[in-house]
């Protein structure tokens, strides 16, 4: 089968083909008009550049939140135009097939709404595999080995924990802190603890910039002073940044424990084996494998590539079919 391999995520779509590789990664957000919201003027990062610099009657839209669909109207035009843009249409012919990645907390109704609106986007054959399964895929392990693997999807509006064995689901959890928050959590201490006013990428910068090596153990953030409005820089130590996150993050620890007491006791011995595999953008976040590794006493590996694995999984799915149909019963 070839044609697609897509993650539709809150923050980020992500596409690839067998033949290409990633062809696609830009926001999930379309510029449409209010009289015709189901029609895109611009989608990605053409979108984004657009936020806060439209006239009248053209607004932002994410058709995509929790990676479940919002609006069915918004989210097929939204996926008509990811594929129009990815690759030429002659290359596929008319009507390419696609894997979609969903999470693995999907609804049944949620499922057939993506079913459908790949279907009206112009994908042939739609095939749906969960995040975690394709993110683990993605990162060279086999979802189909008698082996228990352990994911921690921390995506930008919603963290997942699920263990997969054999071509299923052991154990899924799930809870709403994810990537937006912490960014959030970011911009909140800096204005409360050092008077100093930044915007959502400088506070994203923060929380995946920091360095790690033993001898830079501190970065420096630019903003506005809260009380002047002049800039002004603050330096921060790793281990404050952590401090700081610290109650935001205890969710996903919460979270974590939880999926960890789902499991029987062969399954927990293969994780203390393998470790646990934390995948998703809110992966980058700095000091968060040594966090999660302090709280747990269990080895923690991020992806190499964490905002693109599952779109990768997802595409090796079209060579490995018998991963969808384990995973979609």
């Amino acid at each position: 089968m070839r044609g697609f391999g897509i993650d539709l995520g809150t923050a980020n779509t992500v596409v690839g083909t067998p033949e290409d590789g990633i062809v696609l990664n830009e926001p999930s957000l379309m510029m449409v008009r209010t009289s015709d919201p189901h029609r895109a003027l611009a989608i990605g990062q053409e979108a984004n550049d657009l936020v806060d610099r439209t006239p009248g009657g053209i607004m932002p839209v994410r058709p995509i939140r929790d990676g479940v669909i919002v609006d069915l109207g918004t989210a097929r035009a939204f996926l008509t135009a990811v594929i129009k843009q990815s690759a030429p249409r002659r290359r596929y012919g008319l009507r390419p097939a696609g894997v979609i990645a969903v999470p693995a907390g999907a609804t049944p109704l949620e499922r057939r709404a993506l079913l459908e609106v790949g279907h009206e986007a112009g994908l042939r054959k739609v095939g749906l595999i969960p995040e975690p399964v394709a993110g683990a895929l993605g990162c060279g392990f086999n979802p189909l080995e008698p082996r228990t693997h352990l994911i921690v999807d921390i995506g930008g509006g919603t963290s997942e924990v699920t263990a997969i064995c054999y071509g299923g689901v052991l154990s899924h959890r799930s809870c709403r802190t994810a990537g937006d928050d912490l960014t959030r959590a970011i911009h909140r201490y800096l204005r409360a603890e050092h008077g100093i006013l930044v915007g959502e990428l400088t506070a994203e910068r923060a929380k995946v910039g920091a360095p790690e090596t033993a001898d830079e153990r501190s970065l420096v953030v630019e903003g506005s002073d809260a009380s002047t409005g002049r800039a002004r820089l603050v330096t921060l130590e790793i281990e404050e940044l952590m401090d700081a996150l610290r109650p935001t993050t205890n969710s996903i620890v919460q979270t974590l424990s939880e999926s960890l007491d789902d499991l029987p006791p062969r399954a927990i011995g293969d994780v203390m084996t393998e470790g646990i595999l934390a995948i998703g953008g809110g992966s980058m976040l700095r000091g968060l494998s040594q966090l999660l590794e302090d709280a747990f006493g269990l080895p923690v590996k991020t992806a190499e590539r964490p905002l693109t694995c599952v779109a990768e999984g997802a595409t090796a799915c079209m060579d490995h079919p018998e991963v969808v149909a384990a995973y979609s019963s």
